[in-house]
């Protein structure tokens, strides 16, 4: 049975190898929850906060290495 939470692997694998259409749908999966969520202030989301944390997400991807 698969979690539809989760990402696939296979996706998590090409984002980590820097491929744009993976790596947006990655930022797609955080975005609609997490992102969103924890850019908001007072009910409306801080455009600012917003693209620091995907500009975060994005570094977090790139840098993450399966062999550690």
């Amino acid at each position: 049975m698969k979690n539809k939470k989760l990402i696939p692997f296979e996706v998590i694998e090409e984002a980590i190898a820097g491929k744009p259409d993976a790596i947006d749908a990655v930022l797609r999966h955080y975005y609609t929850g997490r992102i969103k969520y924890l850019s908001t202030y007072q009910g409306h989301i801080n455009d600012n906060i917003q693209d620091r944390l995907k500009a975060q997400l994005i570094k977090a991807i790139l840098q993450f290495r399966f062999d550690r």
